[in-house]
């Protein structure tokens, strides 16, 4: 468990979420239901973005993790993945300067090999931009399976091991962390899924350990800042004892 992990531990358990992660599911099924599209959903869901980052600092949220794109969403047809890849670039470029001047940092998460060059000088160009920012923290997850990080970390570390940098008798649960994408960040203390499936998709599986979920059936584009707001103030009331008892 990383340091980040272990201070969440020892807070106060009857407060608000730190860093919220967001499985962003349900775009294209709030498009079908208004005869249009998938992509239309998509486009709405990107919208819908702006303002849960604007809300953070309202509710206590330092870090925000959205999944964007998955390392299976390859899996869908070409028409809907080129469409995603196009609404990528426009999302980025049309948004840098506003979440430039709200004071949000940008990161992204996952393997950027498979993407296009485009798009990845303008996930570079935004990281850069926002780089001194310190008023929210949004994370963006694109191309990102926590199976293959977790793999790619454990080959990074392999190396390490080989090159003599790293002691294999050293090599502990706080080891990987070190090596995963998200090591600049701490653990999620909240996870929501939209869209009323009860599954993680491959989603920040060690970095989720000991986070609180919430599914709920709401699908992303109408998901808005009062809704988050609630489940943020919820998460309050949980009974947060990290494999220990209270006295």
């Amino acid at each position: 468990m990383s340091q980040d992990s272990n201070t969440s531990a020892n807070e106060d358990a009857h407060r608000g979420p730190r860093h919220v992660a967001i499985i962003m599911d349900g775009n294209g099924r709030w498009a079908t239901q208004r005869g249009r599209p998938r992509l239309f959903g998509h486009h709405a869901g990107a919208k819908r973005v702006r303002e849960i980052v604007e809300s953070c600092p309202d509710v206590g949220v330092k870090y925000l993790t959205i999944f964007a794109f998955s390392t299976e969403n390859w899996k869908r047809t070409q028409v809907e993945v080129a469409g995603l890849m196009g609404l990528f670039r426009r999302y980025i470029a049309k948004e840098t300067r506003a979440l430039a001047e709200f004071g949000a940092r940008v990161r992204f998460i996952g393997d950027r090999e498979r993407l296009d060059a485009k798009l990845v000088s303008l996930m570079n160009e935004l990281e850069e931009t926002t780089a001194e920012n310190t008023k929210t923290n949004l994370t963006i997850a694109l191309n990102y399976g926590a199976r293959d990080e977790v793999a790619r970390a454990t080959k990074l570390l392999a190396e390490d091991v080989a090159c003599g940098l790293l002691d294999p008798a050293d090599v502990d649960e706080e080891t990987l962390p070190k090596y995963l994408d998200t090591r600049v960040l701490p653990d999620p203390d909240l996870v929501i899924r939209t869209s009323g499936e009860a599954r993680i998709s491959n989603f920040l599986l060690w970095q989720s350990a000991y986070a609180e979920y919430e599914f709920i059936d709401t699908l992303w584009p109408d998901f808005s800042r009062e809704e988050f707001a609630s489940l943020c103030s919820s998460y309050g009331d949980r009974d947060r004892r990290f494999g220990g008892v209270k006295k």
